[in-house]
C-alpha cells in the first residue's frame, strides 16, 4: 500500500493517525505547499489537493528523484505554519533548509528533459 500523504505529515509532526482534531488545519497547510509546489514547476501543471488520507504521494509527484525532498519540504512548510519551533535558531535553520529544497526543486523542475 502506498503512503498516505495526511498521514504521512501527521507522523513527522508526531500526531497519531487516529487523532484527527488537527486534520482540518494540516490539510489546509499541506494544500498550501502544493500551492507553492506548483509555482515552482513541480508536480501536475493543473495543481494538486487532498481532502483526506486517501492522496498518496504517487498521485502528486511520480519521479522517485525528487520524492523524498518533495516530502522533506512540504514537512518542514506545514511544521513551521501548523507548529513552529520556539528558537529563533531552529526556525532561521529550517528557512535556511527549505530555502535550499525550493531552489533544488525549482532546478530539477526547469531542467526536465
Amino acid at each position: 500500500m502506498e503512503e498516505s500523504i495526511l498521514t504521512s505529515i501527521k507522523q513527522l509532526l508526531g500526531i497519531a493517525e487516529e487523532y484527527e482534531h488537527f486534520d482540518p488545519n494540516i490539510i489546509m497547510h499541506i494544500n498550501s505547499v502544493f500551492s507553492i509546489l506548483t509555482q515552482m514547476g513541480v508536480g501536475p501543471a493543473a495543481g494538486f489537493s487532498i481532502k483526506d488520507k486517501s492522496a498518496v504521494w504517487s498521485d502528486f509527484i511520480s519521479e522517485e528523484s525528487k520524492l523524498e525532498a518533495v516530502k522533506s519540504y512540504i514537512n518542514m512548510k506545514v511544521r513551521l505554519l501548523f507548529d513552529p519551533p520556539l528558537s529563533s535558531a531552529v526556525i532561521e535553520c529550517m528557512n535556511r533548509m527549505i530555502s535550499e529544497f525550493e531552489w533544488r526543486l525549482n532546478f530539477a523542475a526547469e531542467n526536465k528533459d
